[in-house]
């Protein structure tokens, strides 16, 4: 048994929100996928990852802006853990 690892980051803090960023790490061995080798995400929303057997398991801490800084560019803060467990054997 391996784990797959998929990180979406979403336009908002809802699940359902358009996938704006995204990575994926496969610990099977399978894939080797690398940041940017693709042009499309893996999934249109969060709840579309879920709806194929993702499992959710970290979703980012809302935290609101310091006053004075609501317009500032920095890293992407909606960004949502998810994770496979696959079976190597088969």
């Amino acid at each position: 048994m391996r784990q797959q690892v998929l990180v979406l980051y979403l336009g908002n803090s809802a699940l359902d929100a358009p996938v704006v960023g995204w990575s994926l790490y496969d610990g099977t061995g399978r894939t080797s996928p690398t940041t940017g080798d693709s042009d499309e995400p893996p999934y249109a929303t969060g709840v579309d990852a879920l709806r194929d057997g993702w499992r959710l398991f970290q979703a980012a801490q809302l935290v609101p802006p310091y006053p004075g800084h609501e317009y500032d560019v920095s890293f992407l803060k909606h960004e949502f853990f998810f994770e496979k467990i696959t079976d190597t054997r088969a």
